[in-house]
């Protein structure tokens, strides 16, 4: 799972801000109980990569679909006929105008491999401990695939029809995509299953003060490019008793530092002036004014150096990013080096081709002998999906009566989850879950990864209004 950037809590921590009113209480939530058997089947079905199964998830899943009434024909399983037990469900409750493109929820059911041996706690049985569920996927992302699971079942136990259909995609890879990724494989293979008007899925989520009260609940609009580039130069050598005027280490490190220096321009776009000003409304007077110079004058880099300073995530959700991260170079230490390599990792803002990265890398590198080359596959080439009044009204709606005050936040992600897989396919997909972590966070892909119980419940009545809504609304980007 790609983190939201964790700013928020910074800059409320030092204005000494906190959320109005706190947390409505909840009325009691029918089926709370059916709804914690089910997490804890999932979370405790192992769907790791190395002796997992995320088709045993999908199958436990289906199970309780069909229970509830959702046609056979309605919830299938799809994995390549090699990798059966990668497998995805694909469930949809149908809609009154089936004219209308159904609303997509998608969450991975695939975790990070974790061993009993470094954790407190056996990883693959849920445990409720001091307000805590833990355990592996116990929110990345089994929380968000168990609620909407269980989200869907109500709607057809109530008899709730929609005017869209609700679809759901419990996928597989999400965490190992340089293996297999069910949406990736999906997308390209059988477009139709994922087709959406648009979605929902991970990526951001509320932030609690030191006193546990939600101060703000992000809501992710788009995600930055992923890229390694390799820089090479190579060279015939010789004897280091010889030094020559050119030596591929010293050219490559002039050029590392020129790269070093560059910033790519600055480049707002709905998710992330949404979210400057929507931080810059919670921020001590210092750093509010910077964020507030930063969005008038874009080329302000003496401000965005002071906000880089504070979180360095400030000044990568504005621009592309280039860092070298890794680098290899000569054979022996008494031999001038024939050759070095760098792996130089990109972060790219949507909508700006790889191509162009490329041919900046170059320019700026100013040697033409060394070699910029792209490595692996090309990044999913996207554009950040538009926050408009239909997908934000609902938000803050739903918001203000379970968390009343709470500040919503729009953010891209720096990161990568699997909807750049469906914005490249022209779905828009926001990251939003109602569910709110403190500073200490998750724990995701880490030891003793947690979710408050709190949190997860009130998500999941969160999820189960805003979908809905959603379902019964116009087209919200019209």
């Amino acid at each position: 799972m790609a983190s939201w950037v964790r700013s928020t809590i910074l800059v409320l921590a030092l204005a000494g801000v906190t959320s109005a009113g706190g947390v409505v209480a909840q009325a009691a939530d029918d089926g709370e109980a059916a709804f914690r058997d089910l997490y804890r089947e999932l979370v405790e079905i192992n769907t790791t990569r190395s002796a997992g199964s995320c088709t045993q998830a999908a199958e436990a899943m289906r199970a309780r679909l069909l229970a509830a009434g959702i046609a056979e024909t309605d919830a299938t399983i799809l994995a390549p006929a090699d990798r059966p037990q990668d497998g995805a469900l694909i469930a949809l409750l149908r809609g009154s105008d089936p004219a209308l493109k159904p609303l997509l929820l998608l969450a991975h059911i695939d975790v990070v491999e974790a061993r009993r041996e470094d954790w407190e706690r056996d990883p693959f049985k849920l445990v409720e401990e001091g307000g805590y569920f833990y355990a592996r996927g116990a929110s990345d992302d089994k929380a968000m695939a168990a609620a909407f699971t269980d989200n869907v079942i109500r709607y057809k136990q109530d008899g709730f029809m929609p005017r869209r259909g609700i679809k759901l995609a419990l996928t597989c890879g999400e965490e190992t995509p340089e293996v297999f990724n069910s949406v990736k494989w999906l997308t390209q293979t059988r477009p139709e299953v994922l087709d959406a008007a648009f979605a929902l899925t991970e990526g951001a989520g509320g932030e609690l003060d030191g006193e546990g009260r939600p101060v703000t609940l992000g809501v992710q609009a788009g995600e930055k490019v992923y890229q390694d580039f390799q820089l090479s130069l190579t060279d015939g050598g010789g004897h280091s008793s010889r030094p020559k005027k050119d030596n591929p280490l010293i050219a490559m490190s002039a050029a590392l530092v020129r790269l070093g220096t560059y910033r790519f321009p600055v480049v707002f776009n709905d998710a992330t002036r949404g979210y400057y000003e929507a931080t810059a409304a919670l921020s001590p007077p210092a750093v509010a004014a910077d964020m507030r110079a930063v969005l008038k004058n874009p080329a302000d880099e003496a401000a965005i150096d002071r906000l880089w300073d504070v979180n360095p995530g400030w000044n990568s959700m504005l621009r592309t990013t280039c860092t070298a991260t890794m680098i290899e170079g000569g054979h022996a230490p008494n031999a001038l080096p024939q050759r070095v390599a760098v792996n130089l990792n990109c972060r790219i803002l949507p909508g700006v081709p790889v191509a162009a990265v490329q041919e900046t890398i170059q320019r700026v590198l100013a040697d033409e002998s060394i070699g910029v080359e792209p490595k692996g596959e090309p990044g999913e080439q996207t554009r950040a999906p538009p926050l408009t009044a239909g997908i934000m009204n609902p938000i803050r709606e739903v918001a203000d009566e379970i968390w009343p005050g709470v500040a919503i936040v729009p953010t891209m992600s720096t990161g990568a989850t699997d909807g750049r897989y469906l914005n490249a396919t022209g779905v828009p997909t926001y990251g939003v879950s109602g569910m709110f972590f403190d500073a200490k966070g998750s724990y995701a892909h880490g030891l003793n990864e947690r979710i408050r119980v709190q949190s997860l419940l009130e998500g999941r009545r969160f999820l189960y209004e805003l979908a809905k809504r959603y379902a019964d609304a116009p087209d919200p980007m019209p």
